[in-house]
């Protein structure tokens, strides 16, 4: 089932166009993660699909509707976004801000009813969040922080959450707790999850569907072993990737590389040179 596509999508700032004449359709309770190299619009296709930006031609179909067409506040009923940086909570208490999760609920003088609170409180549970509910949200650690964004989206009681870099900014451990968190809405509770991710080999960990970006148009989609391969690494990030399979999740994983753009530029300079390798992490 496919609730939300794309059709001969471009979307630009000024006369720099990014997305070009892209198709894409969004599996419905799957995580989609978009792959490809900086600048190829990864972060401006989530925008566009969640309506932060608007799009110069094609249309964004949700439920059979265009998002142009979709009133605020219910459009944001429909799904949430966490980019990749999120604004300032400087002040805020960790109940304060997931409790803006709830404004697309709201109406009159926007108090929150007991329903609210409910949601407030279950979307601080699922997160792991609710013992910090009276702490500063800046006073947090960054993965801490990341999971009350996180409970701020659930907030919404949407069905679908975009994720701009979730794991931007934190490290190895914290990462793994982000996208397992993400894994576990997914699986539970049957969101529908789409993210941009620069680790390639946690987009084939997570991803039940990849989609491979290069200068604003599709290379390849599908399942990791369908994306993840020598072919399209090399088309999409210039590199020469020796791919393997992870032996706890059988999923793909990139093990090493070479950078092909380098070796093309000077061959003679990079024969009379070891060449460089690097494994990914």
């Amino acid at each position: 089932m496919v609730r939300l596509y794309t059709e001969q999508l471009q979307v630009g700032y000024g006369e720099r166009t990014i997305v070009k004449d892209l198709s894409i359709e969004i599996p419905d309770k799957k995580i989609t993660i978009i792959i490809g190299p900086n600048g190829c619009g990864k972060s401006t296709l989530l925008k566009a699909m969640s309506r932060i930006i608007s799009h110069q031609s094609g249309s964004i179909i949700l439920d059979g509707v265009s998002i142009t067409r979709e009133d605020t506040k219910s459009l944001a009923q429909k799904l949430a976004i966490l980019p990749q940086t999120p604004e300032s909570a400087a002040g805020l208490t960790v109940g304060e801000l997931v409790s803006y999760g709830r404004f697309p609920y709201q109406s009159g003088f926007g108090r929150l009813t007991k329903k609210d609170i409910e949601v407030i409180n279950w979307a601080m549970e699922v997160t792991g969040t609710a013992a910090y509910k009276y702490d500063q949200v800046d006073s947090l650690s960054g993965g801490q922080r990341q999971r009350v964004w996180i409970a701020l989206a659930l907030a919404q009681k949407t069905e679908m959450i975009f994720l701009d870099e979730p794991t931007t900014y934190l490290d190895m451990a914290h990462q793994l707790e982000v996208l397992e968190l993400l894994q576990k809405l997914n699986k539970e509770q049957g969101r529908t999850i789409v993210m941009v991710l620069h680790d390639l080999n946690q987009a084939a960990r997570f991803a039940d569907y990849l989609v491979a970006l290069k200068a604003g148009k599709i290379v390849k989609t599908g399942t990791g072993r369908e994306v993840m391969n020598r072919e399209v690494l090399r088309e999409v990030f210039q590199i020469d990737a020796e791919i393997g399979k992870d032996p706890r999740t059988n999923k793909p994983i990139c093990i090493t590389y070479n950078l092909i753009k380098g070796e093309e530029k000077d061959e003679e300079i990079m024969d009379a040179m070891p060449a460089y390798t690097g494994t990914y992490s």
